[in-house]
């Protein structure tokens, strides 16, 4: 007999993820050094874009931590939901935390001209939408309901994408 669970049953917490991705690129870097990311960007470039693609991550995740906590409801996918936050930043996109962590990484790629990393980062972004944004779906369809299956009907998952 199975145990229901209040959680979304991610497979695994997604800053770990995003470490796993980081460490991996690094370690592909030094075992298989490529270096296109260097030859094409100069160091002010990859600084530039770099600083860019981390403030734009902290554009997503702050308001996004921030939303959660106002409402009282857990940050981490791994402990029950006890609000559908649908205001601020999660108007407009359902996953502003995960774009987060993915600008974060591009940034990371970029600055360290890791091709590695963002090798990484390309092969993160099913694990994260099939391993945890999926889960999260169902998870909150079956809780909240209607009101879910509205809010998805409404606003995109990532920002560009229902």
């Amino acid at each position: 007999m199975s145990e229901h669970r209040d959680t979304a049953g991610v497979i695994a917490p997604p800053p770990l993820l995003a470490l796993a991705a980081a460490v991996l690129g690094l370690l592909i870097d030094r075992w298989l050094p490529f270096d296109a990311l260097g030859a094409l960007l100069s160091w002010p470039a990859r600084l530039a874009i770099g600083v860019l693609l981390f403030a734009a991550c902290a554009a997503f995740g702050f308001p996004a931590l921030f939303a959660f906590r106002a409402a009282g409801t857990h940050v981490e996918p791994w402990k029950p939901a006890t609000a559908l936050v649908t205001t601020g930043i999660f108007r407009r996109l359902r996953n502003p935390m995960y774009v987060g962590i993915v600008l974060f990484l591009l940034g990371l790629a970029i600055l360290l001209a890791s091709d590695g990393i963002l090798a990484m980062t390309l092969l993160l972004m099913p694990v994260l939408h099939f391993g945890v944004v999926r889960r999260e779906e169902r998870y909150l369809e079956a809780k909240f309901g209607d009101a879910y299956r509205r809010y998805k009907e409404t606003v995109p998952r990532y920002g560009w994408l229902r």
